[in-house]
């Protein structure tokens, strides 16, 4: 069953760098008392999540804060090594907080995880994008099959 507008996130952990080495970021600690921008792609370095997604929300980010996002966190069905990689290439500094689901058991708790083995990627996420409000969806958008529309920065700042 899909995650949908007023339901609570599930409990997970997520995989984070924390002073250089592997740590994890529970949806808790994350969310508790915070409004959260979350999106999520189907894979660092792919191209429309390298090219537009994630620099979307990092070039907004300043936007996002005066409309109230405590934080933008970004998540995708890889480790933590290649999130952690993935920021750095994309220099989100302390703008978006890379969140590693490396085996994919957010994606599933919430419903929105995608075969993507006929691209050789094995069990990914859907790309979507919600606001959470200490732990409840607020918003939720998610992608049709290989579009980017409803994810991006540019709409969620006019939900906002």
């Amino acid at each position: 069953m899909t995650i949908k507008v007023g339901d609570k996130l599930p409990e997970a952990t997520f995989g984070v760098m924390k002073d250089g080495k592997p740590g994890g970021m529970t949806v808790a600690e994350l969310t508790a008392g915070k409004k959260v921008a979350l999106i999520a792609v189907p894979g660092a370095f792919t191209p429309t999540c390298s090219a537009r997604h994630l620099p979307g929300y990092t070039e907004k980010a300043a936007e996002f804060r005066l409309k109230g996002i405590d934080t933008i966190a970004c998540v995708s069905v890889n480790d933590v090594f290649v999130m952690n990689a993935w920021g750095k290439d994309q220099k989100v500094g302390d703008d978006v907080v890379m969140l590693a689901d490396g085996n994919g058991a957010f994606a599933k708790a919430i419903g929105l995880e995608m075969d993507g083995s006929k691209f050789g990627m094995g069990s990914r996420s859907q790309r979507y994008s919600m606001i959470v409000e200490d732990g409840v969806v607020k918003q939720l958008n998610v992608e049709k099959p290989g579009e980017f529309d409803v994810s991006s920065a540019d709409y969620m700042m006019g939900k906002l």
